[in-house]
C-alpha cells in the first residue's frame, strides 16, 4: 500500500474516447471497493487524438465522476504500468466484458507484474453494459445515431455538439 494513504489506491487506465457507462460502472465499483481511484486517461503524442483530444477526455471523465469522492482524473502518456507507478497505485483495475477481454488482459497483467510488481484486479461490468464500447459509441455518434443511453450526460451533450457542428459545416 502506498505510504501517503491509508486507503488502497488503484489506477484504471484507458483512452476513454469517450468515457461511457461501462467505464463508469467499473470506476464506481473500484471506488466502492478501494476508495482511492485514479482514472488514467492515456494518450500517445504520435497518434491522432481520436474523437476527443486528451484534454476534452479528461474534462468529460471529470464530469462523469464528479459524484464520486476519492476519484481523480489524470492524463498520462507512455505505458499504463508507468502511469500506475507514477500514480503510486497499489493495483491496476481493468474491466471485463467478455471472456475475450480476460484473455487479453491476463497476458498484459502478467507482463505488468513481472516488470513492476504491480498486480491487476479485474472487475466485471454489469451484464446490461457488456456490449458497450467506445469504438461503437464513436461510430454510432459519427453517423448521427442516438447514444445518450450509453454515455454519461456530459458525454451525450458533447457528442450532440459535435454532431450539430458537423451538420453546420
Amino acid at each position: 500500500m502506498s505510504e501517503t494513504s491509508s486507503r488502497t489506491r488503484v489506477m484504471y487506465p484507458g483512452s476513454f474516447d469517450p468515457i461511457h457507462l461501462g467505464h463508469l460502472d467499473v470506476i464506481e465499483q473500484a471506488n466502492e471497493l478501494f476508495g482511492d481511484v485514479v482514472v488514467a486517461v492515456m494518450y500517445n503524442f504520435a497518434k491522432a487524438s481520436g474523437m476527443f483530444d486528451v484534454d476534452e477526455r479528461v474534462e468529460l471523465a471529470q464530469a462523469a465522476t464528479a459524484h464520486l469522492d476519492g476519484v481523480t482524473i489524470e492524463k498520462h502518456t507512455g505505458l499504463a504500468i508507468q502511469a500506475a507507478v507514477a500514480a503510486e497505485a497499489d493495483f491496476i483495475v481493468k474491466g471485463l466484458r467478455t471472456p475475450g477481454d480476460f484473455e487479453i488482459e491476463q497476458q498484459m497483467a502478467q507482463m505488468n507484474r513481472s516488470v513492476s510488481g504491480v498486480s491487476t484486479v479485474y472487475l466485471p461490468c454489469q451484464p446490461e453494459l457488456g456490449f458497450v464500447s467506445s469504438r461503437f459509441v464513436r461510430e454510432i455518434a459519427n453517423y448521427g445515431g442516438d447514444v445518450a443511453h450509453l454515455v454519461p450526460a456530459a458525454v451525450g451533450e458533447a457528442l450532440s455538439r459535435r454532431a450539430a457542428s458537423r451538420e453546420q459545416n
